[in-house]
């Protein structure tokens, strides 16, 4: 009675909660069909059982003949709701796959930027900033343009990189030290 209230209820609402309603109604009339996934065999009324143990087998050849009966159905709902998950599956793992490839572009594409930039910035340019002061050498460094400062800075040693950074404004210091690190694109910095 429960069930059938319940299903009353549900026949406006979706297809899904339909099948669930009726997976476990049938899950709860038939326990052996839950555990094993096939209906219980018909039993075989014994002759010489008396009327009260034959009234009492009736409901549950009833049972058995509604399990038998709705257990095609419920497994071509459980097909159809698995092949619909898996094509949604599908759909996630290529769209995913999608953001990937343009992630990866972006990173090469970054990686190529950082490389032209770094061969832009000539040795002997690079040996001329490292034998200069660094008070020196940041203030020319400061008036260039960033990807051009980046790459400069990049050839340099660490020490007199450091010491160079060290002389600038403390903006424009942490400016060219973000692009040295890649943390932004160096193509939209001016």
């Amino acid at each position: 009675m429960l069930l059938l209230s319940l299903w009353q209820r549900l026949t406006a609402r979706s297809y899904r909660a339909r099948v669930a309603l009726s997976v476990a109604a049938l899950l709860l009339a038939c326990p052996a069909f839950a555990q094993d996934g096939r209906a219980p065999e018909k039993e075989k009324p014994k002759a010489a059982a008396n009327k009260t143990a034959t009234a009492d087998k009736a409901p549950d050849i009833e049972t058995s003949r509604f399990c038998a009966n709705a257990a095609p159905s419920i497994a071509e709902a459980r097909i159809a709701w698995e092949a619909r998950r898996l094509s949604e599956l599908d759909a996630q793992v290529k769209q995913r796959l999608v953001d990937l490839e343009k992630a990866e572009a972006s990173v090469q594409d970054w990686v190529a930027k950082r490389d032209a930039a770094l061969k832009s910035a000539s040795d002997n340019l690079v040996a001329i900033y490292a034998k200069m002061q660094p008070e020196t050498a940041a203030t020319q460094i400061a008036a260039m343009d960033d990807q051009m400062a980046a790459a400069i800075l990049g050839k340099l040693k660490a020490g007199a990189a450091g010491a160079i950074l060290n002389e600038m404004e403390a903006e424009r210091a942490s400016k060219l030290a973000t692009i040295l690190s890649g943390a932004t694109d160096a193509g939209k910095k001016s």
